[in-house]
């Protein structure tokens, strides 16, 4: 099944809606319930772990995001928020320009938002702004929206999905052995859902030619780790859960600092919880009633 057959079944099934544009969907009730079971499935695996729970709106501050330097590696993905801010005359430009089919996005200026692009990202200047990290560092639990502009008709690329994070701030030990840990729990939790697996070193979508030297050291350094399942196609798999090592980045960044003083290490496990979603549809079939009784266990109990 190529990726072209299986947005179709989706389509055509109810499980996705269209609405015109490539990666923006509506979802199913059937959809909907599988993302909540998998999200249950997560939280039995690493709720034991005594994260602290955070939740962010899907857009972030435009100081915060200019800051975080993302515009530098992504520019092609980034998304921002723009309003309109003119004047009565300005208001009967617009209307006319929408009556004749023309552009009336020129009275639209940006805001002081700008969609997130990873759920973690917000997370960063806030644990800066509380001071001193303790000893045993912090561990998050954190849900969002994100938006990347990166239209496709693949359906594992949608503009904007969900993605659940566990984010662990700490030493290079402590920060290390949580991802070390998750490597493993992950492959096991998609383990138990039958599905196809791979873990294999990447990288992330660096922009330009600097780009390429980021990327290449990304993976060299060993600093991301993705677990892939086929769901477009055999071919190439879908990233579907990332194991990411910033080093200190974030802490530099941000000013995340221990009690001593030293620059904090950060961490994250990412969960892709459509793309797992579509894994399971595009491997067991768009009535969920008729997967496998197992499939069905782990999820439902």
């Amino acid at each position: 099944m190529t990726a072209a057959t299986l947005i179709d079944d989706l389509f055509s099934s109810g499980i996705l809606i269209e609405t015109g544009v490539d990666g923006l969907y509506g979802r199913s009730g059937a959809f909907e319930e599988v993302i909540d079971r998998f999200n249950a499935l997560i939280t039995r695996f690493g709720g034991g772990d005594g994260a602290t729970r955070v939740h962010f709106p899907p857009g972030i501050s435009r100081t915060q995001f200019e800051k975080s330097g993302y515009m530098k590696s992504f520019p092609q993905l980034a998304g921002t928020v723009h309003a309109f801010v003119g004047n009565d005359a300005d208001h009967c430009r617009l209307l006319a320009q929408l009556q004749a089919g023309e552009d009336w996005t020129e009275g639209q200026k940006p805001t002081d938002i700008v969609l997130t692009p990873a759920a973690c990202y917000p997370l960063y200047p806030a644990v800066a702004k509380a001071g001193a990290l303790p000893d045993a560092g912090k561990l998050y639990d954190l849900t969002s929206y994100c938006f990347r502009h990166e239209p496709s008709k693949e359906p594992t690329r949608m503009q904007l999905f969900r993605m659940r994070e566990f984010v662990r701030i700490g030493t290079p030990e402590q920060v290390r052995g949580f991802r070390e840990s998750w490597l493993t729990r992950g492959q096991e939790m998609i383990g138990l859902l039958g599905l196809p697996l791979t873990v294999d070193v990447a990288n992330d979508p660096f922009f330009g030619r600097a780009g390429k030297m980021l990327a290449n050291n990304q993976r060299d350094s060993g600093l991301k780790f993705e677990l892939l399942i086929p769901v477009n196609s055999e071919e190439n798999p879908t990233a579907c859960l990332s194991f990411n090592y910033h080093q200190e980045h974030f802490g530099s960044l941000w000013g995340i600092k221990g009690e001593g003083g030293e620059v904090a290490h950060t961490a994250c496990v990412g969960f892709g919880m459509e793309r797992v979603a579509l894994a399971l549809f595009k491997h067991y079939g768009m009535d969920t009633d008729a997967w496998p009784e197992g499939v069905r266990k782990v999820l439902w109990g």
